[in-house]
């Protein structure tokens, strides 16, 4: 079985790290306590031998192999089923990583199931052990240690997407022309980390109505509404980043449309200064070219002063259209 860690704790100590899942069920029957176990993708005859000693739902065995699922937390009987989305933000290639953390919680069992890195686990477990009257709580600390280290998890992802965002600004304004992608990149890492984040209030509700009636410590209780004020600052900061890209990706669409503008307009003006200057070379050449053409009979084809009146017709119709398109505009 692919187990990453494997405990026994009595009254919050641990005191014994079994090597395999019967080893684990022989000392908890033994000494009583809870005995938590850390899985890192597991196969379905791994998870039906759980499923076996600890009365994990079939469906929650299903889910837990597969993986893809959204955050949620189901309830079997007396045992809890809860996904979690955890996410780092990756400095190097400025993404978010998304991960699938399972947790299976009953009486006096934890199983997480990892279906990526998520560090985290096992730094909960190292605070969890270094506090013994926390941890002696049972699954239920376990349970919302764990929900506290994956919120607070999600802080550097809302510090990374927000650089991020303040960086598109400047490609906007910088004429940057692959910044459209890049908005639509962040747009779609944003809508992950929403899915993430959003059915964590529910969630918390649902494990509050449970605080009465499964007796849970106030301690714990106090905790939880930590978290879950932590997870609507959260989800209040994602919302904003959604606003503020649909405002990039709109105003990315004006500055486009405004630099096209500008380029079809300059191309206008360069289009009118070479169709004038065509125009008033036009004129020399038809009087060169009319007068070219060698017949004997034109008119004053022999006229001593036929030569100056075509030069004086050449300069003077174009100077007439070089004022016309000058006073146009167009030279």
């Amino acid at each position: 079985m692919t187990i990453i860690d494997n405990a026994v704790y009595v009254d919050g100590i641990r005191t014994a790290t079994p090597e395999n899942l019967e080893q684990s069920v022989e000392t908890l029957a033994a000494h009583g306590g809870m005995v938590w176990i850390g899985l890192y993708r597991p196969d379905a005859a791994e998870m039906a031998a759980l499923a076996a000693e600890f009365g994990l739902h079939l469906l929650a065995v299903e889910d837990a192999v597969n993986a893809h699922q959204r955050p949620k937390l189901e309830r079997y009987d007396n045992n809890l089923f809860t996904v979690l989305r955890p996410a780092r933000y990756l400095d190097e290639t400025e993404t978010v990583e998304f991960g699938e953390l399972h947790i299976f919680t009953g009486s006096n069992f934890v199983v997480t199931v990892r279906h990526a890195e998520t560090p985290g686990v096992a730094r909960v477990r190292r605070e969890l052990e270094e506090r013994p009257e926390l941890l002696r709580h049972g699954p239920e600390a376990v349970l919302y240690a764990l929900l506290d280290q994956v919120v607070d998890d999600y802080g550097p992802v809302i510090s990374g997407l927000e650089n991020d965002i303040d960086e598109i600004e400047d490609q906007l304004f910088g004429g940057d022309p692959n910044v459209s992608r890049r908005i639509y990149e962040l747009a779609r890492e944003v809508i992950q980390f929403q899915r993430a984040i959003n059915p964590l209030p529910e969630m918390m509700a649902s494990l509050k109505r449970g605080f009465v009636k499964y007796g849970v410590d106030i301690e714990l209780q106090r905790s939880l509404r930590d978290v879950e004020d932590h997870v609507e600052q959260v989800i209040s900061r994602a919302n904003g980043f959604r606003d503020l890209l649909q405002n990039a990706l709109t105003l990315d669409g004006t500055l486009t449309a405004y630099r096209q503008n500008e380029a079809s307009a300059a191309q206008n003006e360069q289009t009118k200064k070479i169709s004038s200057w065509a125009a008033i070379f036009f004129a020399p050449a038809f009087v060169t070219g009319l007068y070219g053409m060698n017949f004997d009979i034109m008119p004053e084809l022999h006229w001593p002063f036929g030569y100056p009146m075509a030069i004086a017709m050449m300069i003077g119709a174009s100077l007439i259209m070089y004022l016309i398109f000058k006073k146009k505009s167009w030279l």
